[in-house]
């Protein structure tokens, strides 16, 4: 079904729970927090999908993904260990987690655009107007939602001053 392996069924459904999880993250909280259960959720979820690409994946931009999104996830959920100045942690984190959340979703709605409906997928050409489309969104999505976090961040951070 869907042209997809065994493997592939593997690494498919073992990432897909970090979709769910970092979108009630983001709503509930603003962004994923990492040791959280649904950021530990998260956290499994990912590591299925990033350490499965190897196994699966036939384009060399997936390896470069999967290996960008083990790097973002380390450092996401590794930096609250270090004493780092003011809330550096916190914006690290925030930045490097929702990274990982675009390598998830890039390769995700490219997936889905080729492959859906079986048989005729809505993209069978990787410059179609639609996937380059879907992607552009998922860009700008980024980038607004970065901006967005770091904003809140720092009202945040001004709120918790001004209550000392």
């Amino acid at each position: 079904m869907f042209g997809i392996s065994p493997l592939g069924w593997v690494h498919t459904l073992g990432s897909l729970p970090a979709i769910p999880a970092a979108a009630y993250m983001i709503l509930r909280y603003g962004r994923i927090v990492p040791w959280s259960a649904a950021g530990m959720v998260y956290l499994v979820a990912m590591l299925i999908g990033g350490t499965s690409v190897f196994l699966v994946a036939h384009a060399p931009v997936s390896y470069v993904i999967g290996v960008v999104t083990l790097l973002l996830l380390a450092v996401g959920y590794g930096v609250g260990e270090l004493k780092l100045p003011g809330r550096a942690t916190t914006y690290i984190e925030t930045v490097c987690l929702s990274l990982t959340v675009f390598l998830l979703m890039l390769p995700t709605v490219t997936e889905v655009l080729r492959r859906v409906p079986d048989g005729h997928p809505l993209v069978t050409d990787l410059h179609a107007p639609l996937l380059v489309g879907s992607q552009a969104s998922l860009l700008a999505l980024l980038v607004i939602g970065l901006t967005a976090q770091i904003f809140w961040l720092r009202r945040q951070g001004r709120m918790l001053a001004r209550a000392r």
